[in-house]
């Protein structure tokens, strides 16, 4: 597209979709957290997310969440912005709970080039930040492993999409609120659903949390020893997912400890220790 080009690319989910592969993602999310991790050396300029709190037309708070999340990577010359809402109670509504879009700009004039879905790379990106941090921190192994994904939306599936990638398992156990939902993703994945997230967790390598759990479902009598867990679904400061206790029995990595420390529930609540993981594994 020469200089100057007036024109905008949009693109819709299903584009999204069809142009971009799970192995892919994962290659292009790893290579970003090298570079962020090596601080301003690595050329990332990504500031902590800016997040409005929608309250209820009648003052009662809780309705959603509306977030700002802009990069620059000078390595990939890309300036980028993340428009997202939230609104967790779309759920009993039929309605989608994430919706996202995404700007991308030329970086040396500042001028919009594209407008496409955000909701397709946020599921695919999320979950392939795991496979990374699974990738690093989990030794691999010929033996087949055991997951564990408590959760049954969204991202329960694109953490199975992108975990598949780096393991091989010989089990995929799924737990959710509501026997339908666990069983139709349990199903959609080759895996069982289980009755309870005991069931899920006890015995797996790996495990995944993945709801919108404002009070612990994960418990540390559960968990075996050096089992890894992603913990993915507490991205509010008051909510928890995992049990304290746990948390601080644990090695705790992160790959931004600004935001840990500012939106992450578990390590708040818990008060535990963390460490980058571009530090541990020099990614």
């Amino acid at each position: 597209m020469a200089d100057h080009d007036s024109r905008i690319v949009s693109l819709s989910a299903q584009q999204v979709r069809d142009l971009l592969c799970m192995k892919d993602v994962i290659r292009v999310v790893e290579s970003g957290l090298a570079n962020f991790s090596k601080g301003p050396d690595g050329g990332v300029v990504q500031p902590v997310r800016s997040v409005v709190k929608i309250d209820k037309p009648d003052g009662q708070t809780g309705q959603g969440f509306f977030g700002v999340m802009p990069a620059y990577s000078a390595d990939d010359n890309i300036l980028a912005c993340k428009i997202v809402s939230f609104y967790p109670g779309n759920a009993k509504y039929k309605k989608a709970t994430h919706m996202a879009n995404i700007m991308v700009y030329d970086p040396k004039y500042g001028e919009l080039k594209a407008i496409m879905d955000g909701e397709v790379i946020t599921a695919m990106r999320t979950a392939a930040a795991s496979a990374v941090a699974t990738k690093w921190l989990v030794p691999k192994t010929e033996e087949k492993l055991v997951l564990g994904i408590l959760g049954a939306g969204v991202q329960a599936r694109s953490h199975y999409e992108a975990l598949k990638v780096i393991y091989d398992f010989s089990e995929v156990r799924v737990w959710s609120l509501t026997m339908e939902s666990a069983m139709k993703c349990a199903d959609e994945l080759g895996g069982v659903a289980c009755l309870t997230a005991e069931d899920v967790v006890r015995g797996a390598d790996i495990v995944v949390t993945a709801t919108f759990a404002q009070t612990p479902i994960l418990k540390k009598i559960w968990v075996k020893p050096g089992a890894h867990i992603n913990a993915v679904g507490a991205c509010r400061a008051d909510w928890s997912e995992v049990d304290p206790e746990l948390m601080r029995d644990s090695v705790v990595y992160v790959d931004s400890k600004e935001a840990a420390m500012k939106e992450a529930g578990d390590i708040i609540i818990s008060k535990v220790k963390v460490i980058s993981v571009g530090i541990i594994t020099g990614i």
